[in-house]
């Protein structure tokens, strides 16, 4: 007998606030993992490109990250970036010539949909992407 379904399609990291790129690191990781034990790595790059990006702004924009959490039904993956701030995220008008500030124009172009919660005194960014079949 296996794992109920919730447990096989939802994981939690903690990260306790941490705010290096080490983080970031072992969360890009663990996303990767958790993809290949879904099967579904091939269909979730663009979910590693959003994971990169809520995770890189929790540690630069928002004083740590948190936690990072994913979860799998059907044709739908959801990515959070829980971290202490809350400050929300800002869409701005996308300039190609710059360096630097394209994440949340990318995960808005990337994602099916986007946005943020309150959580405690932080915040939850989140993304929903369609996996392609």
């Amino acid at each position: 007998m296996g794992s109920p379904p919730c447990a096989t399609h939802h994981r939690e990291l903690a990260l306790g606030e941490t705010a290096d790129l080490e983080a970031c690191s072992r969360g890009i990781t663990w996303v990767r993992q958790a993809l290949t034990d879904w099967g579904l790595l091939g269909k979730g790059q663009d979910a590693l490109l959003i994971a990169a990006e809520l995770l890189s702004n929790a540690a630069e924009h928002a004083g740590g990250i948190r936690s990072l959490t994913l979860s799998h039904q059907d044709d739908l993956l959801q990515i959070t970036v829980t971290d202490p701030s809350p400050d929300l995220p800002q869409l701005r008008a996308h300039r190609p010539d710059s360096i630097g500030g394209h994440g949340i124009f990318l995960m808005d172009r990337l994602a099916q949909h986007w946005g943020t919660r309150p959580n405690g005194r932080g915040k939850t960014v989140w993304a929903t992407l369609a996996l392609p079949h």
